[in-house]
């Protein structure tokens, strides 16, 4: 009688059977176990503690900046610094307690008193020149001359003095630093001119404001833009109804002492009918406007006795082109302005570079926007008494050429 025939199978194989019905099993649970009710919802979002506030001077992290970021609040100073602040509590930032960062300051520290002893030293030779008569130091022109070199020279030596102390560096970011002091000044010029100023440059360059305006220009102040609340970057488009109120501006000039200038606002883009062309017109024209490292805000509503031409709304015709505007900051070199010969400016035909050349003005400062035809242009017209808001520009269709006929043809 035959056996009968039996297959053996190793016990791996069953083990690898075993191994994944109990990953199936325990799959199943998992899924069985995360799933929860509403009623546990409910009770494990109401035991979820709200978020702490983070302070701007404290987050060490990407993420927490970026949280910060969020909610329109910038971080306070490096990530390196933040980080230190942190982990040593209420210690004042000089005394942090890192051997590296305290052997640093001494060196510094060294540095400086070297310095504060060439300003010592160049002190005295001021105040020896000053001494002098005019006949032996070759007359009141040279020595003027050679007093504004020294006196040069000497915040040269302050800034040298401070470039490198890490307490001013840390009251320049929290925005705590004396624009009286010259140090400050550096830097903020320094800051304004690694990325703001090449804005406004190429701005000025790419729109053509050089050399429709201007045939060339300089900028050494900064100009910032503001309607309201609302600051406007350079080159912006900014709705009628916005540009409808005075703007307000903030000039930062970056050497010391106060200094009068002339504010102009000038559209380059108004359309000419007769001529079909484009001409000038002036919006706003104030002087003897104050100005220094620390009297910067200056809203344009509020200059009253200063303001020769007052505020005309910005606007665009329909079909017309979008209109440049420029706020161009003049300064005064006589002094004072007569304001009654000022107010005799026609606001047609406009022309900056003739201005400036009439009343020895120097440009320093510029910013700019641009208007174009929307929705509200029509009552910003008319609430300011402007007529043309029922015209409308096409584009003049080119002649065609008269045709010629081959030979043979």
């Amino acid at each position: 009688m035959a056996r009968p025939f039996c297959l053996i199978y190793p016990a791996s194989q069953y083990l690898r059977c075993v191994a994944r019905r109990s990953l199936g099993i325990t799959c199943s649970k998992r899924s069985l176990i995360t799933s929860a009710s509403k009623h546990d919802e409910g009770s494990l979002q109401s035991t979820v503690a709200p978020q702490a506030t983070l302070e701007p001077v404290l987050v060490s992290t990407h993420t927490q900046e970026k949280q910060t970021t969020k909610n329109a609040i910038r971080p306070i100073g490096s990530r390196r610094r933040r980080a230190a602040i942190k982990s040593t509590g209420s210690i004042p930032f000089e005394q942090l307690p890192y051997q590296c960062f305290q052997e640093a300051r001494k060196i510094l520290q060294a540095d400086r008193e070297e310095k504060i002893e060439q300003i010592e030293v160049e002190r005295k030779r001021i105040a020896k020149v000053q001494a002098q008569e005019l006949a032996s130091c070759g007359g009141e022109a040279r020595r003027k001359g050679q007093l504004i070199a020294m006196h040069k020279h000497l915040d040269h030596l302050k800034i040298l003095a401070d470039i490198n102390d890490p307490v001013i560096k840390k009251r320049f970011e929290d925005g705590e630093g004396d624009m009286n002091r010259p140090i400050y000044r550096y830097l903020a010029d320094r800051q304004w001119r690694s990325r703001r100023r090449l804005l406004i440059v190429q701005r000025i360059t790419q729109m053509h404001i050089v050399p429709d305006i201007l045939p060339s220009f300089d900028p050494i102040a900064e100009v910032t833009l503001a309607f309201r609340r609302r600051i406007v970057h350079p080159g912006e488009f900014v709705d009628s109804r916005v540009s409808e109120t005075p703007a307000r501006l903030r000039i930062q000039v970056f050497d010391k002492g106060e200094r009068l200038v002339t504010i102009v606002l000038v559209d380059p883009d108004v359309p000419d009918e007769a001529t079909d062309d484009f001409t000038s017109r002036c919006h706003f024209l104030a002087v003897n406007v104050p100005v220094s490292p620390t009297l910067t805000s200056i809203p344009l509503s509020r200059l009253g006795e200063q303001t020769a031409l007052t505020w005309l709304p910005p606007f665009a015709q329909k079909g017309a082109p979008y209109h440049r505007l420029s706020i161009f900051i003049l300064q005064q070199s006589k002094g004072k302005l007569d304001l009654e010969a000022i107010k005799k400016v026609n606001r047609d035909g406009f022309r900056l570079q003739a201005f400036s050349d009439r009343y020895s003005l120097t440009p320093v400062g510029v910013n700019m926007f641009r208007s174009r035809w929307d929705e509200n242009t029509d009552g910003v017209m008319e609430r300011a008494g402007m007529e043309g808001a029922d015209i409308e520009f096409h584009r003049k269709k080119p002649e065609k050429l008269p045709y010629k006929k081959k030979d043979g043809a």
